[in-house]
């Protein structure tokens, strides 16, 4: 990895760490591609996964993406993290058992989990968040607490391996995070 690259990348070098991404139908485009190519940048392998293997999903906008793989075709213990991005997606995402299962499974393994906006809908259906700090988009703030979660407004709240932000503007403080967390493994309990 280059001078430059570890720069950027907040000297993380993620060769070897495998990420998901999330997707589904009326996806925010941000919220998948940003993540989606800083985790390249830094060196992990990314894996769009929803519903169906080869299925192509449409962002609010009309921005393609396509599954690479299906929740019935991954496990936890094969990755090292995942992203849940937002937009009217996750409302469609925590509809199926394995996808809710498998963000469980990655949190109880101490791996990264990071959501934003309205991606915290499949944490509160995964019930992960009882006693966490996150944030999220302000109009499912009361989901979150509801949840169990401890509510903050802020950009990016960091909860041991919990990374979660409100909206596409806070997409630079949240990848930086994520990345740290995924190059770290389980961070402590910080509001940067």
């Amino acid at each position: 990895m280059s001078v430059l690259s570890r720069v950027y990348n907040g000297g993380m070098d993620l060769k070897g760490k495998r990420i998901a991404i999330l997707v589904d139908n009326i996806y925010q485009e941000m919220e998948v591609w940003y993540p989606l190519y800083r985790f390249r940048e830094a060196g992990a392998e990314v894996v769009t996964i929803g519903a169906r293997a080869g299925e192509t999903y449409t962002s609010k906008l009309g921005y393609p993406v396509v599954s690479e793989k299906s929740y019935e075709q991954v496990s936890a213990s094969d990755f090292d993290g995942v992203v849940v991005p937002g937009g009217f997606a996750p409302d469609f995402i925590r509809r199926y058992s394995k996808a809710k299962q498998f963000v469980k499974d990655l949190d109880a393994q101490g791996k990264l989990v990071a959501a934003i906006c309205h991606g915290l809908w499949v944490l509160c259906s995964a019930g992960i968040l009882r006693g966490r700090r996150a944030t999220c988009f302000f109009a499912i703030q009361d989901d979150v607490v509801n949840a169990g979660g401890l509510y903050e407004d802020a950009e990016v709240v960091v909860d041991r391996n919990l990374v979660t932000s409100r909206k596409p503007d806070d997409l630079p403080a949240f990848c930086r995070e994520a990345l740290r967390v995924a190059g770290s493994g389980a961070a402590t309990s910080t509001t940067p």
